[in-house]
């Protein structure tokens, strides 16, 4: 009985002493939380230059996750968004595959009533139904961007105008969705709408970016986001923002005008052949039939258009900066 009362002794001091000497690091960092005086562990006893340093700490490291992000999501859109994008939000795209059957149907039928060869039925189908669509698609695309590039500054600047009068960030926004003109209008009321229902802003900007994933929507989401996260003037972030966004405009401009003559004679250049070919067509027929209706005027034929994508694509690279 003795032994056994000296063995549990023993294991109660071990535990005694192991609860005090080697301690748990968590009961130990809770313990020097709760020593910590108030003001330090809210950070005001730090200094505003070391205030500062934190915040531009905090912003790198935000921006970094957005920079993560937005590699991460590098993905192919969907035909929703494309049409989305594209100023369609109410077209599916089961009825964009459905307009693209019909197109592809009338262009084969009237391959098929010239009496056309195979393959050029087969190419009639494949550029009507297919080729042509999207590339409507990706110009009317393009376009909307343009748009909305040229009055997002405009709209900013009644955004900053609108904050340091006095108003709320969402009375300003919402003053855009009313003012502005399509796109930027349309874009801004989806972002307004989207936060009445209980979307975050945040989740809201992510959206305007995969509907408008242009650079400048990018600026304006990363600013909104940091300010909502870290603080700071809204007013002299987004003025800021819009004197980026008016330097941008300005050098494309300048870059156009450096690269007109390029631009021209590559279009000079580029339309050469076909010019020719036209022409020789309607002087003498006969002569350039030979391409069309012999297998080595098919292969010489074949190997020109090869040869000409080539060339334009290399002169495309050629004139194009990117700003």
């Amino acid at each position: 009985m003795i032994i056994l009362v000296g063995i549990l002794f023993a294991l109660t001091l071990g535990g005694v002493a192991f609860a005090f000497t080697s301690g748990d690091e968590k009961a130990q960092k809770r313990v020097a939380a709760v020593a910590k005086p108030p003001g330090s562990a809210r950070g005001s006893a730090l200094t505003p230059q070391q205030d500062n340093v934190q915040k531009r700490k905090n912003v790198a490291a935000m921006l970094k996750d957005v920079e993560k992000n937005r590699a991460a999501k590098k993905e192919k859109p969907t035909m929703r968004r494309r049409l989305e994008q594209a100023g369609f939000p109410r077209t599916s795209p089961r009825s964009f595959w459905m307009l693209c059957g019909i197109l592809a149907a009338v262009a084969g039928g009237l391959a098929i009533v010239t009496r056309q060869q195979p393959l050029v039925i087969a190419l009639a189908v494949f550029v009507v139904g297919l080729g042509l669509p999207r590339w409507v698609l990706g110009f009317l695309t393009n376009r909307r961007k343009k748009k909305f590039t040229e009055n997002f500054a405009p709209a900013i600047d009644v955004i900053v105008r609108s904050v340091r009068s006095g108003l709320p960030t969402n009375e300003a926004l919402r003053i855009v969705a009313r003012e502005s003109p399509d796109p930027v209008g349309a874009e801004f009321h989806n972002l307004v709408e989207s936060t009445k229902v209980g979307v975050t802003m945040e989740q809201a900007l992510k959206r305007m970016m995969e509907s408008m994933p242009t650079p400048e929507v990018g600026f304006f989401a990363i600013v909104m986001t940091i300010q909502g996260k870290s603080g700071g003037n809204l007013s002299e972030a987004l003025g800021n923002l819009a004197a980026v966004l008016r330097d941008r405009k300005r050098l494309q401009g300048k870059i156009k005008a450096m690269s007109s003559e390029a631009k021209a004679s590559a279009g000079i250049i580029g339309s050469l052949p076909p010019a020719v070919m036209t022409l020789v067509y309607i002087t003498t027929p006969g002569y350039i039939m030979k391409l069309f209706t012999e297998k080595a005027g098919n292969l010489m034929l074949a190997a020109c258009v090869i040869w000409m994508s080539v060339g334009i694509t290399v002169m495309r690279k050629m004139i194009n900066f990117k700003h």
